[in-house]
């Protein structure tokens, strides 16, 4: 999606909350974004970004915000849920004030071409069986 991410993702025997480890891959991210753009002399988005800054977040040394501050997360667990949001993930692009493309395996960011024909797509995609084969351990917020 043009300004956000829709992803099924797992983690395996982890100690780690899922904030923690989302928010080390924002980081990792925003700084690979922010060296791109400098690489790239992409001064008016580096200003906007910087802009973005709040001010108690400038005091600690941040000097871009490429993230919104938020994070929206379900705990995928029953095979109907996951399939409805599987679902909800593969039509969004081609619905309402999006509409990227006409059928979801068109949408180059999309697992649908995968889950469709089996093909990988511009990513790699396992399939929600995989992940669902393998050992979770939840340990709650740390």
């Amino acid at each position: 999606m043009p300004n956000h991410v829709h992803a099924i993702i797992s983690f395996v025997d982890t100690e780690q909350s899922i904030n923690i480890i989302i928010g080390n891959g924002k980081r990792f991210m925003a700084y690979e974004i922010i060296k791109r753009l400098e690489q790239n002399s992409e001064q008016r988005l580096l200003a906007s970004l910087a802009g973005a800054v709040e001010k108690k977040r400038k005091a600690n040394n941040k000097k871009h915000e490429v993230w919104e501050l938020s994070f929206d997360w379900k705990d995928c667990i029953g095979d109907e849920f996951i399939q409805q949001k599987l679902d909800y993930i593969h039509i969004n692009p081609c619905k309402g004030k999006w509409n990227l493309c006409e059928k979801p395996e068109e949408y180059k960011h999309s697992s649908a071409k995968f889950y469709l024909s089996g093909e990988q797509g511009f990513y790699k995609v396992d399939s929600i069986g995989e992940m669902q084969d393998k050992a979770f351990v939840s340990r709650g917020n740390k």
